[in-house]
């Protein structure tokens, strides 16, 4: 009977024994769950987890990137505002609205901002499917450069000249006659660029820069040299062709700081 007895209390003593091990493993398997299921901390990538912030915020993920664009390029166009005549505001929109906030294909590839074309261009070329596939577009070293090139492009083609005849604080003005001179054929083309400057306040950029319109003044002719009567579609170049001097040479003549030229405006010609 002793030995029964024995044997018996054995058993129970190695059961409960038993018992408390088994607890002891179900608590460590849920401490294990508890910590694979704290989230973010534990994904395979950080792709994983940007996608996510896309889901929950695509809109304002795009804003923030606007803001970005805004606070690095606004002091470049101020700059081509200052030398050009062309307001911040509206470059800072056509910048925004062509790039896609500076991360369009082709502004990431070439530093090109505003989808201009090669054209006679002699500098550095990608290629990038637009109208048709693999169009030839110009390619900059650095983006203040493709800001330059959209000043020179306005400012130095004769079906743009009417614009430079807008108060420089017309923004309205100016986006609409830029869809009128066949700069884009997108007929919402003005208000997407109305739209953004009004959001984004980006007005905001063209006061301080100048209080006034591109100079209207009369040149005295200098002696020996020659006379032109600015006339409607004229440009510097165009001016230059006619009567085989530069553009520079010109400006140098006339005192002129920028490409900008009125009708009417008497040069003298070297």
């Amino acid at each position: 009977m002793k030995i029964t007895r024995i044997l018996s209390l054995f058993v129970i003593i190695v059961f409960a024994a038993s018992c408390g091990s088994k607890k002891k493993v179900v608590t460590t398997k849920k401490e294990e769950v508890k910590i694979d299921n704290r989230g973010e901390e534990n994904r395979d990538s950080p792709a994983e987890v940007v996608d996510d912030v896309k889901e929950e915020l695509p809109r304002n993920t795009y804003h923030y990137r606007i803001e970005d664009y805004i606070r690095d390029y606004a002091p470049i166009a101020q700059e081509e505002m200052r030398l050009y005549k062309i307001p911040a505001s509206i470059t800072l929109a056509q910048g925004i609205l062509e790039s896609g906030a500076g991360n369009g294909d082709l502004t990431r590839r070439a530093n090109n901002h505003f989808g201009i074309k090669c054209h006679d261009w002699n500098g550095e070329k990608v290629y990038h499917d637009d109208d048709r596939r693999g169009e030839c577009f110009r390619k900059y070293k650095h983006a203040k450069y493709s800001y330059r090139d959209h000043s020179l492009f306005l400012s130095g083609r004769g079906r743009y000249s009417e614009l430079f005849d807008l108060d420089i604080y017309d923004y309205e003005g100016w986006a609409k006659g830029l869809r009128k001179a066949g700069y884009a054929t997108d007929r919402r083309y003005p208000d997407k660029l109305i739209d953004l400057i009004e959001r984004y306040e980006l007005y905001k950029f063209d006061d301080g820069v100048s209080r006034r319109q591109a100079p209207r003044y009369t040149a005295q002719p200098k002696r020996g040299s020659d006379t032109h009567k600015v006339q409607k579609g004229d440009t510097l170049y165009s001016i230059s062709k006619k009567y085989n001097t530069s553009v520079e040479e010109i400006k140098e003549i006339n005192g002129l700081r920028s490409n900008n030229i009125s009708i009417g405006q008497i040069l003298s010609i070297k």
